[in-house]
């Protein structure tokens, strides 16, 4: 789980050049969140 999570965040640097730091992309970047929280939820269900 926390491979893909590192994962995520790799590719957000990779594609979005606005991306300044780890812990604004944690924290600020919602579609990221959505993507998460899909994947809980799915695993849950």
């Amino acid at each position: 789980m926390f491979k893909q999570m590192k994962s995520d965040i790799r590719t957000v640097f990779e594609n979005d050049p606005a991306a300044r730091g780890l812990f604004e992309v944690i924290f600020t970047y919602s579609g990221l969140h959505a993507l998460w929280l899909h994947r809980l939820a799915h695993a849950l269900f």
